[in-house]
């Protein structure tokens, strides 16, 4: 994949659904520590930081030429929230869904995530945030079982599908410099 300005970025091929397994050596993140009650917070918590991250002048540099900006990981946290939102929704609506599968590197190219405004994307990340924190907010009891399949086969249940976005979102933080709140 190359982006915009032309550097190559290697794709990330990696399936992270191991950390619901065990704790992430990069970031610290464990889902195990995770509950029901916790996921809506714990998704505020872990995009609040995002405007302050995306205020720094530095914002658009990438730090390597294979590493994405704060911004671009700014954007991609946004859309994360935004597809996990899409994707929660489904598993509270239809009965054990299949995902579409989602190309990220892709959206960033297409979506020309480093050049979007990094004080736009820091309010949208909030705001799409708020949405995903919402309708997690609002499952109760069993509902917390229903069930999805990503298109690679990977299964999830709402529980899972929260903890699994939440090391997405508390990794780019760090990824970002950023400690987990």
């Amino acid at each position: 994949m190359v982006d915009p300005g032309g550097s190559p970025l290697e794709p990330d091929t990696k399936d992270w659904t191991w950390v619901l397994e065990r704790p992430c050596p990069d970031c610290g993140y464990d889902a195990s520590h995770v509950h029901e009650q916790d996921v809506a917070r714990l998704v505020s918590e872990a995009t609040d930081p995002w405007p302050e991250v995306l205020a720094r002048p530095d914002a658009a540099v990438r730090p390597d030429p294979a590493t994405w900006s704060p911004l671009e990981y700014g954007c991609h946290v946004r859309d994360v929230c935004r597809l996990f939102d899409e994707r929660l929704h489904l598993m509270l609506t239809e009965h054990d869904p299949t995902f579409a599968n989602w190309d990220q590197d892709e959206t960033a190219v297409t979506e020309r995530y480093g050049e979007q405004e990094p004080h736009v994307v820091g309010r949208e990340v909030v705001e799409a945030a708020g949405v995903l924190a919402a309708r997690f907010a609002g499952v109760e009891g069993s509902w917390w079982e229903r069930t999805a399949t990503r298109s690679d086969g990977s299964r999830f249940t709402v529980l899972t599908l929260g903890t699994y976005g939440l090391h997405d979102l508390l990794h780019h933080l760090h990824d970002v410099g950023v400690a987990h709140p």
